[in-house]
């Protein structure tokens, strides 16, 4: 994926499983990682417990909308 795909609410994949977009920065993207539905895609940030996480140019080739393959 490209730093363009990106807005707030969009969803994508790494090998750790389904992230959501919280927020998009010139060349990053913050996001939180979506375990058992939470947080759901009305809620927004700040999460009672879900650890946002920022991915930078490098990352985004590892980022995929199809969950990864093993």
């Amino acid at each position: 994926m490209q730093h363009s795909d990106f807005q707030i609410g969009t969803q994508f994949y790494t090998e750790s499983g389904l992230w959501r977009c919280t927020d998009v920065g010139s060349r990053t993207i913050v996001a939180v990682q979506v375990q058992d539905g939470y947080p759901g895609p009305t809620e927004a940030p700040p999460f009672v417990d879900a650890v946002e996480v920022v991915f930078d140019e490098y990352d985004f080739p590892g980022l995929s909308r199809e969950p990864v393959a093993d």
